[in-house]
């Protein structure tokens, strides 16, 4: 039995979505983080060193990060959602599953942690605080934003999937980030990121993930 340790509003929903598309039957231990700090609590520490969510446990084996938890459970599990070996597809689907941790989050993760500083600053140099977090916001992390954004919309112009023409585990990764983008700002002129994220809601094993993890703002 896999046991998902997952926390609330996290990238742990993709893993949850993952496992109701395979049939896997897994277990949720849940986690809610702290309504000041919005980190993970101490808990999960006793999982994994960095205290993080996601993490799966299955059997003695625990696997930590998204990445390598789809790549451990495709390996694992019976599954259609990785294309065959050595095709363009198959190409596509390591590009965007490695892209979806690395080049797509690390603007949504600068822009969210340049939005807390002016909160989170004394209030005797939070005018300063502010007026930085604005100037680097719209100098370099918009700009960043704008132009990964520009990038999903023409490649999912070519078919709708980011792997291909099927739908594969490369959309559940990519998930997150389209997600996390459109609770931002939406997407008023990018329709194939708005219909990628409507197609991707209306799936049975989204919707079935979503009642397994509890409450999800991206959703």
């Amino acid at each position: 039995m896999i046991i998902v340790h997952h926390l609330n509003d996290s990238r742990s929903q993709r893993v949850l979505w993952l496992l109701e598309e395979m049939g896997v039957p897994y277990e949720v231990k849940r986690y809610e983080r702290d309504a000041n700090t919005r980190l993970a609590p101490p808990e999960l520490r006793a999982i994994h060193p960095l205290g993080k969510s996601p993490v799966i446990q299955h059997g003695d084996v625990i696997v930590a990060e998204t990445g390598a938890i789809v790549e451990y459970l495709l390996e694992t599990f019976p599954n259609t959602l990785k294309p065959a070996a050595g095709s363009e597809a198959a190409r596509r689907y390591t590009y965007w599953l490695h892209y979806a941790e690395g080049s797509a989050m690390t603007p949504l993760l600068l822009s969210l942690i340049f939005g807390e500083i002016p909160r989170r600053s004394p209030a005797l140099i939070r005018p300063i605080a502010n007026g930085i977090a604005k100037k680097v916001r719209a100098r370099l992390i918009t700009p960043q934003i704008a132009s990964h954004t520009a990038y999903w919309e023409a490649e999912l112009a070519k078919s709708g999937w980011f792997a291909g023409e099927a739908f594969s585990a490369a959309d559940i990764m990519m998930s997150f980030p389209l997600e996390a983008a459109a609770s931002r700002a939406g997407f008023p002129d990018k329709p194939n990121c708005r219909a990628f994220v409507e197609r991707i809601h209306a799936r049975p094993a989204y919707k079935a993930a979503l009642e397994r993890g509890g409450p999800y703002a991206y959703a």
